[in-house]
């Protein structure tokens, strides 16, 4: 490897961390408006009622973000459906609402799916039924050469 190449490995370097650096920085904000509207609303409404909510929050914070965002699903190529995001917060992250008694294993898959379709890397779950506010990170599966690399839900 010679200096120049070396260089340019350094500066994608940087410019990776300082993006991971600004995304938990948008996520950080983004989760204490999920805790300042379950703070006031509590748990036991209609998950589109913490939605409006979050929306009237992100506003008061000045968080950019497009409700009930539409993303094409394909398959092989071929239009084969259409999905609506809860949020996609400043073209970065997917928030992904619920108002369920417990998050499950399929609640992870379907953000994750989400994640692929939108071709990003974070995401954020939601549940405003449990107390305190359920929030749970979620990550895009990895893949190798070897195939799948399965995600652990936390």
């Amino acid at each position: 490897m010679n200096f120049h190449e070396d260089e340019s490995r350094a500066s994608q370097e940087g410019r990776k961390a300082g993006s991971q650096l600004e995304l938990g920085a948008l996520t950080e904000r983004v989760i204490g408006a999920a805790i300042a509207v379950h703070r006031e609303l509590g748990p036991g409404f209609i998950e589109s009622i913490y939605e409006q909510a979050l929306a009237v929050e992100f506003e008061a914070c000045g968080i950019r973000y497009e409700r009930q965002k539409p993303v094409a699903i394909s398959y092989r190529a071929v239009h084969v459906g259409e999905h609506r995001l809860d949020f996609l917060i400043e073209g970065l992250l997917v928030v992904e609402l619920k108002a369920v008694k417990a998050l499950e294993d399929v609640h992870f898959a379907i953000v994750r799916s989400y994640l692929k379709a939108t071709h990003l890397e974070h995401g954020l779950l939601l549940n405003f039924s449990a107390f305190p506010l359920n929030i749970k990170r979620v990550l895009r599966e990895r893949t190798s050469s070897k195939g799948v690399v399965p995600i652990k839900f936390s």
